[in-house]
């Protein structure tokens, strides 16, 4: 079994990276638990026969699609945490011997190859930065500001639907209460039978309204954790590159520029 796990996942060591892809896999399984309870309970099946704008089902429509948006990214975001962590640890090892490109591959002065991924990516970057410019102080700050929005470029659709989960829940109670006021703006008379019938279009307007409103409050607070979980690993990453970045590879790419390699 345990032989198994290490095919999938990676050694032992590198199975803590992969904690963004199985906190999605925790937070998902609770939520398909919770969705066949409901549905077992006859809710689910009311809030889509009761929905006649069908925006419920749109809403969850984008909720599932944009989770596994969420999922690609955690699964990416992991094994870049995996490539940052052997790069480093390559990095710390013959950081004092400088850094040369050789072709795509970026290398230290002993010939060990960095692990591909961001960090070695924001490596080749300095580099080919200290041979355009020479000697002297070598400034990475814009360089990690570019990592920082690439990284940040990840998450920004799901922020983006979470939001747009809340303003269809929004127009959702809208519609479901202009539903409620046709009924009775159609009034003619007042009879138990004519009564009866606004009543229940007021009940079906009402039905629209509270379930739509539900379901886009639900699954955007579920889709907001999501990425909240996500973000951590973001910054997680980009504490990697940024401290061995500053504190290993800029200082050795200035010395060997300097001649004090």
């Amino acid at each position: 079994m345990a032989d198994v796990k290490a095919a999938v996942i990676g050694p032992p060591i590198e199975m803590r990276d992969f904690g963004p892809v199985l906190r999605w896999l925790i937070v998902n399984v609770l939520v398909v638990l919770g969705l066949l309870t409901l549905w077992q309970l006859g809710y689910l099946a009311t809030v889509l026969e009761s929905d006649h704008t069908r925006i419920s089902l749109l809403i969850f429509a984008l909720f599932v699609v944009t989770s596994l948006h969420c999922l690609v990214q955690a699964i990416d975001i992991s094994r870049e945490l995996i490539a940052a962590r052997k790069a480093r640890a390559t990095i710390e090892a013959g950081s004092a011997s400088g850094f040369r490109l050789a072709g795509d591959r970026v290398l230290t002065g002993a010939g060990a190859v960095l692990e591909p991924g961001l960090l070695t990516g924001h490596v080749a970057s300095l580099v080919k930065k200290a041979d355009i410019r020479g000697t002297g102080q070598l400034d990475q700050t814009l360089l990690l500001r570019n990592v920082a929005d690439r990284l940040r470029a990840r998450e920004k659709i799901g922020l983006f639907v979470s939001e747009g989960l809340l303003r269809l829940a929004l127009l959702g109670t809208a519609i479901g209460f202009i539903l409620m006021l046709i009924p009775i703006a159609g009034l003619s008379s007042f009879d138990a039978e004519t009564l009866r019938g606004a009543l229940a279009g007021m009940t079906g307007g009402m039905a629209v309204a509270l379930n739509v409103t539900v379901s886009g409050i639900g699954t955007a607070l579920i889709l907001k954790f999501q990425y909240f979980q996500l973000d951590g690993a973001i910054g997680e990453l980009f504490s990697i590159i940024a401290e061995t970045s500053e504190i290993h590879v800029v200082p050795a790419i200035e010395r060997s520029h300097d001649g004090r390699a």
